[in-house]
């Protein structure tokens, strides 16, 4: 059970750039995760992957549920409580204004990523050397976890993916800046930077309008009849902005997105720096 000076919290952890960096998590945070879990909290994954992309790594260290696709689909305890898609009309839309300006992306549902034949080289040109520059534990290089396989491994190809079902597409290259496009698919469609920074305005992630892990958060709140004061949610990029507004206890990840700091009741340092199982410990969730 909680120590009588923490009382039962519910806590929604973002994945990249806050729990693990480049797909590795530290051990502080797997151990955090469980000692927490242990003591009567519950945990969280709230990540803006899809549940295609959530390596079993990350899911090793046992959570009370997940929230993917930045909100879009909500399981707890085995049970999907939430599972939206674009509508098919506008999802085909979105594919066929990506196509017609020479967008590298991926199209993301719970079950699989797609993309055009392809893509996957163009993928290995845009991102291998971002993800060369992979975190080091001890000193050393880390070469247990491949973040782009996490992309890669869930992948299916297809030269025609109009008709296929999605909750969100991430674009990692464009030949415009992609906030151009926005008002060819109309006012049901929201983007966001891309959590790798580096990619540029060309980068992006494109989601259903009024869809953000907030939202997620609530599903679960009514679900399990949890008080709001008592939700904490830790993230850094700028679709963890809802989910941090909305916590009771609003974690931002030094160094992240200005708008996630400006809305965060507190700070703390990144997957590097332990940064989760420091605020665990700050709140006092670890006994």
């Amino acid at each position: 059970m909680p120590s009588q000076t923490a009382r039962p919290r519910a806590v929604f952890l973002d994945i990249d750039g806050t729990y693990a960096d480049h797909g590795l998590a530290p051990d502080a945070h797997v151990d955090a995760v469980r000692t927490a879990r242990g003591l009567g909290h519950l945990v969280f994954v709230c990540t803006g992957r899809p549940l295609s992309m959530v390596p079993g790594h990350i899911l090793d260290a046992g959570f009370d549920g997940t929230i993917t696709g930045a909100g879009a689909r909500v399981e707890v305890d085995g049970e999907v409580l939430r599972d939206q898609r674009f509508e098919p009309d506008l999802g085909a839309l979105i594919v066929e204004t990506l196509d017609a300006h020479g967008a590298a992306y991926i199209l993301e549902a719970p079950e699989a990523l797609h993309g055009r034949t392809g893509v996957d080289q163009r993928l290995r040109e845009v991102l291998g050397p971002i993800f060369a520059g992979r975190p080091r534990h001890d000193g050393v290089l880390s070469t247990d976890v491949d973040p782009l396989e996490d992309i890669l491994g869930p992948m299916q190809y297809s030269d025609d993916l109009r008709s296929t079902s999605y909750a969100k597409i991430s674009v990692f290259d464009s030949t415009v800046p992609l906030r151009r496009l926005m008002d060819k698919l109309g006012p049901g469609v929201g983007l966001i930077p891309s959590s790798l920074s580096a990619l540029g305005d060309r980068a992006g992630e494109i989601f259903m309008a009024g869809t953000h892990k907030a939202v997620g958060i609530q599903v679960v709140e009514a679900r399990l009849g949890l008080h709001r004061a008592d939700i904490v949610a830790i993230g850094d990029s700028a679709n963890d902005i809802e989910m941090l507004e909305y916590a009771g206890v609003g974690i931002a990840v030094e160094g992240g997105h200005p708008a996630v700091l400006a809305v965060a009741d507190r700070t703390t340092a990144g997957p590097a720096g332990a940064g989760v199982a420091l605020a665990f410990a700050d709140l006092g969730l670890l006994g």
